[in-house]
């Protein structure tokens, strides 16, 4: 089978045009819909889980008008677990506008995930789908708390990348948990034939500081697997960070905080009534995102977090361009692929 890449060089263009005129004139690069806080897993390291009876949802087509609003570059579909909402095509479709805008990312735990859904949600729009994975073996089981997980996404995950659409992204948290596994969480994306992006695990939503990276020992471990993961990202295009951000991701964990956080103005989050709130951490709800920028972003000095929504639309405009170049390298390295 061919493969396609997930964005034509046509698209590519459009969204660097767009995320250049979002940036310059402050509207978001990327937008979050928590489509619901209704959860199937019950993960150590978040403050969700369980089934939310009754929980206020917005429909499709609200989401449309929302997007037309803010008109981000990036959409994040995730939750909770997206998955677990019956509309979701329906809300990708309002989502994606006829010019192929904005990207669409799918954020899920893969509990849900097989061909029939794979294959509907990217006829509806889906661009990328972001599978979450802690440990590279039944580890993930227990950090999940949802027995057989791992097993389900070893017999998935490799058998959707065969149909060659190259859209599929491993997401790691990286903790005290699993700090020593980043590498061979490398290593399993490589062996499955897809990408994997690392994050930074904060405490802010649970409080709990017990995956917190913060003793001499456990810095010099994560100093050396992201040594290791630069050093994979340079043999292979497997590696979805950009070396910068893995190195940041370093620096956050070495301070315990970065400075000059951009919620609200690079991203926001949409939460499943149609809030506006600054971040997945902060849910201080806001009518609108002018209003956000005036009461919070205008006064915001939490450099608590270094999530991937914040990684990779917080750097200067030099710093996205380099990024966009990174991309397209990526996937000009790939056969059959245009960026």
């Amino acid at each position: 089978m061919t493969k396609v890449a997930p964005i034509t060089a046509s698209q590519g263009i459009r969204l660097l045009a767009q995320g250049i005129r979002n940036y310059l004139t402050k509207q978001p690069l990327v937008v979050s819909y928590e489509v619901t806080l209704s959860c199937n897993c019950n993960c150590r390291h978040c403050d969700l889980g369980g089934v939310i009876k009754d929980e206020k949802q917005i429909k499709p087509e609200d989401y449309a008008s929302i997007t037309r609003r803010l008109n981000p570059v990036a959409v994040q579909i995730s939750g909770g677990e997206p998955l677990l909402r019956k509309d979701l095509a329906s809300i990708v479709r309002a989502i994606k506008q006829p010019h192929g805008t904005p990207y669409v990312i799918l954020v899920t735990n893969g509990v849900l995930l097989n061909e029939h859904n794979y294959l509907s949600l990217r006829q509806a729009g889906v661009n990328q789908f972001s599978v979450s994975l802690d440990f590279p073996d039944e580890r993930h089981d227990e950090f999940r708390r949802h027995a057989g997980l791992y097993k389900h996404l070893e017999q998935w995950i490799p058998r959707l990348a065969k149909l060659g659409y190259r859209d599929i992204i491993l997401n790691t948290a990286i903790t005290r948990a699993n700090v020593r596994e980043l590498a061979s969480l490398a290593r399993k994306a490589i062996e499955w034939d897809v990408s994997i992006s690392y994050s930074a695990y904060t405490p802010l939503r649970t409080g709990n500081t017990d995956y917190c990276i913060s003793d001499k020992e456990d810095l010099n471990v994560l100093r050396r697997q992201i040594e290791e993961l630069i050093k994979l990202s340079k043999q292979s295009n497997h590696i979805a960070n950009p070396e910068p951000v893995l190195l940041s991701t370093l620096k956050f964990f070495t301070q315990g905080h970065l400075p000059r956080c951009k919620a609200g103005i690079r991203f926001l989050v949409v939460m499943p009534d149609g809030s506006l709130v600054p971040c997945s951490l902060h849910r201080i709800k806001y009518s609108s995102q002018k209003e956000m920028i005036e009461k919070f972003s205008s006064f915001n000095r939490c450099g608590g977090c270094y999530v991937a929504i914040r990684s990779y639309s917080e750097p200067q405009i030099l710093g996205q361009l380099r990024n966009v170049a990174y991309y397209c390298r990526r996937f000009l390295s790939q056969k059959g692929q245009v960026c």
